[in-house]
């Protein structure tokens, strides 16, 4: 998927952190946050977050990072590759990302 030209947070401590936006910064990666308490400005990936937390991170024992590095990045390709979801006319993310739209094939 490469590197994202944006990054969009909410306000948690984890994304306001200087360590992370340096990083964001170091990498040519803009910053874009939700305003404080206004969760419904990106309700999409408040979903996702909570998905991913309470489907793969509290309910499995990973016991060690790498273990919990390779469960998400695993639970992220079914989340985006195989998992179709309501809000996308039941497609998959990639299927609506990777589609030509009709005015782009004109193009």
């Amino acid at each position: 998927y490469g590197r994202p030209e944006i990054f969009n947070t909410d306000q948690g401590s984890q994304f306001t952190s200087t360590d992370f936006t340096d990083m964001l910064k170091e990498h040519g990666i803009r910053i874009s946050k939700d305003g404080k308490g206004r969760w419904m400005d990106n309700v999409f990936i408040e979903r996702l977050w909570r998905s991913l937390k309470y489907e793969e991170v509290h309910p499995k024992a990973h016991g060690t990072m790498i273990e919990l590095r390779q469960g998400i990045a695993n639970y992220m390709e079914k989340y985006n590759c195989r998992r179709h979801h309501q809000a996308l006319d039941y497609k998959t993310p990639d299927e609506v990302c990777w589609t030509i739209l009709p005015h782009e094939r004109a193009a």
